[in-house]
């Protein structure tokens, strides 16, 4: 059984919350390390509330953290990386979808009303989970990561009322040591052939992180998607 996850929440500021943004962390962090990312996404969305949950594995590369699921220490160009990072997210995937059920239901919101938003091993997650939602969510947006299974896309079948799947915002830095650059133009062309709606950022002189204009885009591209307002 899936463990049960839980995590740092912040309301809506407007009021009641008509939308909902869920971080998923990278490795060897937690809930706390984006959930400041919603306070300063209120002003943008002031009807969305927000909330980042801690991943269910302790993490052994810094025990003070955690992990959605163990990195593989095979470069991102081995085909058995790849396969440890696909069984990662898919024994990861039930406990992501069980939380957003539940955080859905809770505030009396379907998918429609939800975004997923992720960094790093974070983003690996919320673009596996969010494109083979039963619903598809209102937005997918993905800071310094890379798609899992892009062989595996016929799987993502995710749609909206209109039959649409999730648009898709990746912000990268072009000097990011730890995952590159190429990732993210990997990804976006596999969704682009997926018929994916797929934009991408990319952040100059930064690396493994997220800068003021990533963030900014972001926080853009998500209120567009959650409430159709362009800033």
């Amino acid at each position: 059984m899936s463990a049960a996850l839980d995590g740092p929440r912040l309301p809506a500021s407007g009021g009641r919350a008509n939308g909902l943004v869920v971080f998923l962390h990278g490795y060897g962090a937690d809930g706390n390390d984006l959930i400041e990312l919603g306070r300063q996404w209120r002003a943008l969305l002031p009807q969305a509330a927000f909330v980042s949950p801690h991943a269910p594995e302790r993490c052994l590369g810094a025990p003070m953290g955690r992990q959605w699921f163990a990195l593989s220490n095979r470069p991102p160009d081995d085909p058995a990386g790849a396969e440890d990072r696909w069984n990662g997210v898919v024994k990861a995937r039930g406990a992501v979808d069980a939380f957003l059920d539940a955080e859905l239901q809770r505030l009396g919101l379907d998918d429609s009303k939800l975004a997923l938003v992720g960094f790093s091993q974070g983003t690996m997650m919320a673009l596996h989970v969010g494109l083979r939602r039963s619903r598809a969510p209102a937005a997918i947006v993905g800071f310094s990561g890379m798609l899992v299974g892009e062989d595996r896309l016929k799987e993502a079948t995710a749609r909206d009322a209109r039959g649409a799947p999730p648009p898709v915002l990746l912000i990268h830095g072009d000097q990011d040591p730890l995952i590159p650059l190429e990732a993210m133009f990997v990804a976006a062309e596999a969704l682009a052939g997926a018929q994916v709606p797929t934009q991408w950022h990319l952040s100059l002189g930064i690396g493994h992180g997220i800068d003021a204009g990533g963030l900014q885009h972001a926080g853009l591209f998500l209120a567009q998607a959650l409430t159709g307002r362009r800033g």
